[in-house]
């Protein structure tokens, strides 16, 4: 049998594979280099995970890792890295990925993704206590369970509610305004509990202290007959069905409706871009102001293809389109 091949700096070998006296040592490894994130993150009880893949746990399906990714394992967990945390790290919080761009470059510094340990959902009289991870249609679906209407329009918002109080998400006529009683937010100085009008809501947007995190909220929510409630979201979820690509590797509403008569669906679908193209991205058929992801698209596709947009309603209208969708993280 041929010997091994030695590589540079090893020791030559004995008998057996045993060092031979005298020889050289090698010299030992350098010490691997210190993350530049690691120095800043406390002792925490959650998960901790470097360079950590979020592509495909987003709902398009694209985008690159996130440099330090950090599921906190509860409220004080939270609380202590928000509190050491240096204030220059980038800090990016995500739901569940589904109104968001995650760019093909990555996130960079750290980003918090709530898990189990703040999805519980309680009803109680006259409303909902949710966690922040808990998603819009379980709380929605929980709500019906116990009689409890005015929350039917979650089953329509796909995502989580902590996002949901984030950007005043809202679907069939109603709003998180319109039935939030209060907030707790984790901050750097601590917990503190935010009422709408703390939250300063208006039209798909909340002032939240910076660098806050939202971990739990109370809704409104009116006695009512169990059967009609159900009956109710059947009826929203048969008309999403219908009117959205909802099976589709999509973000959700992919631009606000503007001020005037008319909606973003209607001003994307005037300037001739329903099924327009971007590699394999495409402006949906179905309904004009969602993105889909056909298979294989890049980030980069998605949102080029969602500036093509906006360039062409206002070459034809003269509105400025704004994003709805979230979007996060570095170019490649």
């Amino acid at each position: 049998m041929a010997a091994a091949a030695i590589g540079k700096g090893a020791a030559p070998l004995g008998p057996k594979g045993s060092i031979r006296e005298g020889a050289a040592l090698p010299e030992p490894h350098p010490p691997k280099a210190e993350r530049p994130l690691e120095t800043g993150i406390p002792p925490l009880r959650g998960r901790v995970t470097h360079d950590a893949p979020l592509g495909a746990q987003t709902w398009f399906r694209v985008g690159g890792a996130a440099e330090t990714l950090i599921r906190p394992a509860d409220t004080n967990d939270l609380l202590t890295l928000l509190k050491h945390l240096p204030s220059t790290t980038p800090l990016t919080i995500i739901g569940a990925a589904s109104n968001m761009i995650l760019r093909d470059g990555g996130i960079e510094g750290v980003t918090i993704r709530l898990a189990r340990g703040f999805g519980d959902i309680a009803a109680e009289a006259g409303g909902i206590v949710a966690g922040a991870a808990a998603l819009d249609v379980t709380v929605a679906e929980t709500a019906a369970a116990h009689g409890l209407g005015g929350l039917e329009f979650l089953v329509g918002i796909p995502g989580t509610i902590g996002g949901a109080v984030a950007m005043n998400a809202g679907a069939y006529g109603t709003e998180i305004k319109d039935v939030l009683d209060w907030a707790e937010v984790a901050t750097p100085a601590g917990l503190i509990r935010m009422t709408a009008q703390d939250l300063r809501f208006a039209y798909r947007r909340a002032e939240l202290p910076a660098r806050a995190v939202v971990v739990r909220a109370r809704l409104r929510a009116t006695p009512g007959d169990a059967a009609a409630i159900a009956a109710r979201l059947n009826e929203i979820r048969a008309a999403r069905e219908a009117t959205q690509p909802v099976r589709a590797r999509t973000g959700g509403s992919t631009f606000k409706n503007p001020p005037g008569a008319k909606k973003a669906w209607e001003l994307i679908d005037d300037a001739g871009c329903r099924g327009l193209t971007r590699g394999a991205a495409q402006v949906s058929e179905k309904h004009c102001n969602f993105l889909i992801n056909t298979g294989g698209a890049t980030a980069a596709d998605i949102e080029a293809l969602g500036e093509e947009v906006r360039a062409r309603v206002r070459a034809a209208s003269g509105i400025e389109l704004e994003w709805e969708i979230k979007r996060v993280g570095r170019p490649s």
